[in-house]
């Protein structure tokens, strides 16, 4: 099986709240290309199709460094098709027997983080958005509902976990992977949640440790 390497992207040094809508914007339309491709080394291009946050004179950035999707050997006990997250090392597996598909992710902040087994109970793709009611108490700036889209919160695929508020999801803010910024969520770039979002099946297995 192949192996993706380390690549890097360009970062802002603030890091916003799950599901809010981004004052930056992510430098691509919806099945556009990014405004900033060259940034990308050409080898990832295809992968990372769209994650290039763009560099304003507003917002300073500079490059970080962040893993791949890369697979490894499987020694764990799940079955094939079950979706393990580590909050710890930010990172999603996807069972495929011996081996396993890892993503890197960004995760709930601290008071928000929860671990747990839940189900897949559907996917969307371009998701729309409505905001809890607790986060319009916390942001009564927030639109009651925002249809999907490139500058969606939710990124270009939400994969729904039970009957809870919680998602994996893509992004519009692709600098808060690898990090704990969000309100209990697990954020992907969008290509790695438009790949596993191909890959995973509805009553799939989740584990959240």
């Amino acid at each position: 099986m192949p192996s993706f390497k380390s690549f890097a992207v360009l970062v802002t040094l603030a890091l916003p709240l799950v599901c809010q809508p981004s004052h930056a914007q992510a430098g691509q339309v919806a099945g556009g290309s990014p405004e900033n491709a060259d940034v990308i080394a050409p080898e990832y291009r295809d992968f990372l199709f769209g994650e290039s946050a763009p560099v304003t004179a507003r917002r300073p950035h500079h490059p970080t460094r962040l893993a791949a999707p890369k697979y490894v050997a499987y020694t764990g006990n799940e079955a094939a098709g079950t979706i393990v997250i580590d909050t710890h090392r930010m990172s999603l597996s996807l069972v495929l027997g011996g081996s396993a598909l890892v993503y890197p992710i960004g995760v709930g902040r601290e008071g928000f983080a929860w671990h747990g087994v839940e189900q897949v109970s559907r996917k969307a793709k371009w998701p729309s958005w409505t905001p809890p009611a607790d986060m319009l108490k916390r942001r009564p700036d927030l639109p009651a509902s925002m249809p999907g889209g490139a500058d969606n919160p939710l990124g270009s695929r939400a994969i729904y976990l039970g009957q809870t508020l919680y998602r994996i999801h893509g992004t519009n803010e692709p600098e808060t992977i690898g990090t704990t910024s969000s309100s209990g969520c697990f954020r992907m770039l969008n290509s790695h949640v438009d790949d596993l979002y191909e890959r995973v099946k509805i009553g799939a297995k989740v584990v959240v440790m």
